[in-house]
């Protein structure tokens, strides 16, 4: 019979088994999930700095946001040209104009305001701290477990 020895290895105040072989795929996992958590943790901080300087310095920077397209008119151009000379118009057509006024004036109101600005604000805040509550775990969890093997392996 043909039994594989298997180590234990002392790590913290817990036992763990560790197989003597495929240690390179353990060490390329250890780093790259090191490597991902701190992209993540990165990416999160750059985005909420980010976020911070629109909010506190750059402050025309999300003015686009703010901004939304007008009510489409219910008559065209030529129609419009047509008034000028004097047309009168049906029953039906005033009070479609009635209602794209009624439009228009809502969206001045809305545009004035900055509704969109801070509901992209705190949509990029909760996605930047998602990121950095995700990648500081991570990251620091396989960090440690890289540092203490090879700190134990110096000193073996």
């Amino acid at each position: 019979m043909n039994k594989k020895k298997i180590n234990k290895k002392n790590v913290g105040d817990k036992n763990v088994k560790s197989k003597g072989h495929h240690p390179l795929i353990r060490t390329i996992y250890l780093y790259l999930f090191a490597l991902i958590g701190l992209a993540l943790l990165i990416t999160g901080t750059v985005r909420l700095v980010n976020m911070g300087l629109k909010a506190l310095i750059f402050t025309k920077a999300d003015n686009y946001l703010r901004m939304e397209a007008p009510p489409i008119a219910p008559v065209g151009m030529e129609r419009i040209e047509e008034l000028q000379d004097g047309v009168q118009l049906s029953e039906e057509q005033l009070s479609m104009i009635d209602n794209w006024l009624e439009d228009y004036q809502a969206w001045q109101k809305n545009v004035s305001g900055n509704e969109g600005l801070i509901s992209s604000r705190q949509r990029e805040a909760s996605t930047s701290i998602s990121l950095i509550l995700v990648g500081l775990p991570l990251y620091l969890f396989h960090w440690s477990i890289i540092r203490r093997e090879t700190k134990a392996a110096k000193s073996a």
